[in-house]
């Protein structure tokens, strides 16, 4: 798995980076909030109206990077930007998703955040779902997790 991630991500690439571009002010983008810390954009190819992509300023690739040292800004920018989002637009509620590797189509850390209102017609669907074969197989992939968060930790 880490040798695919690497192979996407690029590590030590010289190629720009679209959002680090952004970041830098040498790339164009319809900005709705800077700090040091952060940047949020509209999304160039919204979803809907008022499609925000929020990004940190150091170029981090995927969530799992995000430093510490960022992690409460990054909580509370998303929140506020979240209701500011909503309010904005009218909303009912929105989509925040966070893409890792996989359907990251800029390897830069970016949080969705799609205003969303009932009945516009989006079908977000997570499937096919893939039922565990049983109690056992579903108590043995829990065990897995469980044995990396530990390892994780330390």
């Amino acid at each position: 798995m880490a040798e695919s991630r690497a192979a996407f991500t690029e590590r030590g690439s010289t190629k720009t980076c679209a959002f680090c571009a952004i970041v830098a002010g040498d790339a164009s983008a319809n900005e709705v909030f800077r700090s040091d810390d952060f940047v949020a954009f509209l999304d160039a190819h919204p979803v809907f109206a008022g499609h925000v992509l929020m990004v940190p300023t150091r170029h981090v690739q995927t969530y799992d990077e995000l430093p510490i040292d960022l992690a409460d800004a990054w909580v509370r920018t998303s929140q506020a930007l979240e209701r500011a989002v909503e309010s904005a637009m009218d909303a009912d509620g929105s989509l925040l998703i966070v893409n890792n590797v996989v359907s990251q189509s800029v390897p830069h850390l970016h949080l969705h955040v799609i205003p969303r209102s009932r009945g516009d017609g989006l079908r977000f669907w997570l499937g096919p779902r893939h039922a565990y074969a049983s109690p056992d197989e579903a108590d043995a992939v829990a065990s897995r997790i469980r044995v990396a968060l530990a390892s994780a930790a330390g």
